[in-house]
């Protein structure tokens, strides 16, 4: 399964936060984005539950403030290879 997650962060800590993401083995991806949102973060599991393990890593990072996980729906454009 793949994921999208959207993150919010403190202000000024966003390049700590990447830093902390990039150690999570399940994280592909991660940027910082302006907007609404401080980062997006792709992840990937090959595990039934492994998105949410992952987000659940993920949430204790101490400067998150905020999630959005945006599943993948494989047939429109994911794919059950990844």
């Amino acid at each position: 399964m793949q994921a999208y997650i959207l993150l919010n962060c403190v202000p000024g800590l966003e390049k700590e936060t990447i830093t902390e993401l990039k150690i999570i083995p399940e994280v592909d991806e991660v940027n910082g984005i302006m907007g609404r949102y401080d980062i997006i973060v792709k992840v990937a599991s090959s595990e039934p539950d492994g998105i949410d393990k992952v987000v659940r890593k993920i949430r204790i990072i101490k400067h998150i403030t905020a999630s959005y996980t945006m599943p993948v729906l494989y047939g429109q454009g994911g794919s059950i290879d990844s």
